[in-house]
C-alpha cells in the first residue's frame, strides 16, 4: 500500500491511501531522482514508462541526497528534484541544508521520506519543500502527485518566453536566436520550443535542417483549438530537449493578423515546457509590440552602426512604457570588428542607452555563414569556438542561471534559513 503526502490538518494516521488512475499528463519537464531504497527507485523508474509521463525526461540514480548535493555542484538542476531519506528529522533538515546550496531558482524539490510524522511534514511544506510523500510510494500516486505541481489551477506557467528581435533587418537576431535555445536545451537538458514568427521568411527550418508539413501557421489559423496536444502535433524534433514550431516561409497569403493572435499559443507553450524562444522578426505591427509586452525576458540584437543604436534606443524607450515593473531588454552586439565597416564603440552604446551588452559577438563570416548553409548551429560546426560559450552565456543570462554555484538559491532555501534560526 502507498501512502500520498498529507492533507493539510489531517492526521497522517486517518488518511487512506487513494490510487489515482486518471492523474493528469505531465508536462516537457526534466526529473531527476535520487533513491536510497531499490524499491522506490524501481516505482519512479515503472511511473517513468506511465503514457502519462511520456513527456517528461526521467532519470534514477542512487544515494538519495549526499548523492544529489555531490552531483549538482558541477551539473545544473533539473525542474523537479526529488530525494529519498531514511534519516530523523534533524539530519534531515542538515543535509537539505545542503541541497538548498545547490539547487538552482525555479528547482522544485519533492522529499520521500520514511517518517510518518504529520507535524514533520507541515514543516517541511511550509518552509518550501514541493511535497512530502512516505514510502513505500505507489506508480500511479507518485505520476498524480508530479501531474498536480504542474497542473494546479494555483500553479505559476512552468515555462520562461524569451523574446528575441533586431534592431534592424539582417542583423542576426534570428541566428542568435535559434543557437540560444540550441544551447539552453543542450546545456541543461530540458525542453526547449523555439517558435518562428516570422511566417513569410522565417529561417528556423533552414537553420535546423527542418522541412515540416505544419507549423505555427496552423496554430495561428486555428486559435480556438489550441492546447497542448494540437500544438504537439505542430512540433518538429530538433535535437532530444529542442523542438521547433517552424514558419512556413512561402507567399501565398499574407500575415495579418489581431494584436493578440499569439497570446494564447505563448500560454499554452509556457504551460508545457521550461524554455519558449520566440524568434520576433523586425517588424512593427500591434501584434509584434504585443509579444515583446508579454515576453517574460527581451534580447534585442544590433550591429555596432548609428542606424541600430537609434533603434535600440527607441524600442528600449517603447518597452519602458509599456513594462515598467520589468526590467530593462538585453542588448547583443553582433557582428563586432566586421573588416572595412566603420564602428560605434560599445562604449558610445553604453553612453547613450544606459544599458550594458550582455554578449559581444564578433564577426567570422566563414564560420557563421558555413553552419547555416549545413543546417547546423555552431556549437555542432565548432564546439571550441568562443561564440559557443558566448551563446551558453546569454542562454544563462535569459534563464536566470548567472548566479555562481555556491550562491545558487532553490525554493528550498527559506526552509533552512528560518530552521537554523529555530536551532539557534
Amino acid at each position: 500500500m502507498s501512502s500520498l503526502a498529507y492533507e493539510s490538518g489531517q492526521d497522517p494516521a486517518e488518511q487512506a491511501p487513494t490510487l489515482n488512475r486518471d492523474a493528469r499528463p505531465v508536462p516537457r519537464i526534466s526529473i531527476q531522482a535520487f533513491c536510497e531504497t531499490p524499491e522506490v527507485a524501481h516505482t519512479i523508474e515503472q511511473a517513468a514508462s506511465d503514457r502519462r509521463m511520456m513527456k517528461a525526461h526521467v532519470k534514477v540514480h542512487m544515494g538519495g541526497i549526499d548523492s544529489a548535493v555531490e552531483f549538482y555542484q558541477s551539473a545544473p538542476t533539473p525542474n523537479l528534484v526529488v530525494v529519498e531519506s531514511q534519516l530523523p528529522r534533524e539530519a534531515l533538515f542538515g543535509q537539505l541544508d545542503s541541497l538548498a546550496d545547490v539547487c538552482d531558482t525555479g528547482t522544485r524539490v519533492v522529499l520521500i521520506g520514511h517518517i510518518n510524522d504529520v507535524v514533520l511534514y507541515r514543516d517541511l511544506i511550509r518552509k518550501g519543500v514541493s511535497e512530502y510523500i512516505i514510502a513505500p510510494i505507489d506508480v500511479f500516486d507518485f505520476v498524480a502527485m508530479v501531474g498536480d505541481l504542474y497542473n494546479s489551477e494555483d500553479a505559476e506557467p512552468l515555462g520562461r518566453s524569451i523574446a528575441f528581435i533586431g534592431a534592424k533587418g539582417g542583423c542576426g537576431s534570428s541566428t542568435v536566436a535559434h543557437n540560444v535555445a540550441w544551447s539552453i536545451a543542450r546545456a541543461y537538458q530540458n525542453d526547449v520550443i523555439l517558435a518562428d514568427l516570422d511566417l513569410p521568411f522565417g529561417t528556423a527550418g533552414l537553420d535546423f535542417n527542418q522541412d515540416p508539413i505544419q507549423g505555427i501557421a496552423e496554430a495561428v489559423a486555428s486559435p480556438d483549438r489550441v492546447d497542448d496536444v494540437f500544438i504537439d502535433r505542430l512540433l518538429s524534433k530538433c535535437t532530444e530537449h529542442l523542438s521547433l514550431l517552424a514558419a512556413p516561409a512561402t507567399l501565398d497569403r499574407t500575415y495579418d493578423f489581431d494584436e493578440k493572435i499569439f497570446d494564447n499559443i505563448v500560454d499554452v507553450l509556457r504551460s508545457g515546457v521550461p524554455t519558449v524562444v520566440l524568434d520576433v522578426p523586425h517588424i512593427w505591427t500591434s501584434w509584434s509590440r504585443r509579444v515583446l509586452s508579454i515576453a517574460d525576458e527581451i534580447v534585442i540584437t544590433a550591429l555596432p552602426d548609428l542606424a541600430n543604436l537609434r533603434n535600440v534606443k527607441n524600442i528600449c524607450d517603447y518597452l519602458q512604457s509599456v513594462r515598467a515593473n520589468d526590467g530593462p531588454p538585453h542588448l547583443v552586439l553582433n557582428q563586432v570588428g566586421t573588416p572595412k565597416r566603420p564602428e560605434i564603440r560599445t562604449e558610445e552604446f553604453v553612453r547613450a542607452l544606459s544599458i550594458k551588452p550582455i554578449a559581444e559577438i564578433p564577426f567570422d563570416g566563414q564560420l557563421f555563414g558555413a553552419a547555416a548553409n549545413n543546417g547546423q548551429m555552431i556549437g555542432e560546426a565548432d564546439p571550441k569556438n568562443a561564440a559557443t560559450e558566448t551563446f551558453h552565456f546569454i542562454g544563462q543570462v535569459v534563464t536566470g542561471r548567472t548566479e555562481a554555484r555556491k550562491q545558487k538559491r532553490s525554493a528550498l532555501a527559506p526552509i533552512l534559513s528560518r530552521l537554523r534560526g529555530k536551532k539557534d
